[in-house]
């Protein structure tokens, strides 16, 4: 067996231990903590149409994200949080 083969049997052996959650020694683990997007939504007292087209947000994307199909990703978690820290500025930094 060669060299190739060596080192993607032992990449797949560590991406198998680590999609259940085990931890690899050597690799990187990123972690974005996800905002409750619903409840940010809801200390707003905004519907998601009024909060997608304020924060323009796609409505179909924060529907996904309130319904957990999908998730945002950390450049996205960063400002849901900045909304959820400061709303009317964020509101009017990105008002036509």
């Amino acid at each position: 067996m060669g060299k190739f083969e060596k080192d993607l049997i032992e990449s797949m052996g560590e991406a198998a231990a680590h999609a259940p959650g085990q931890a690899v020694p050597g690799m990187r683990v990123t972690k974005v903590d996800v905002p409750d997007v619903k409840a940010i939504r809801l200390a707003l007292h905004m519907s998601q149409n009024l909060f997608s087209v304020a924060y323009r947000i796609p409505l179909a994307t924060l529907k996904n994200w309130e319904q957990g199909r999908r998730y945002p990703d950390a450049p996205a978690a960063a400002y849901l949080l900045a909304i959820q820290r400061r709303p009317h500025e964020v509101m009017e930094a990105v008002a036509d």
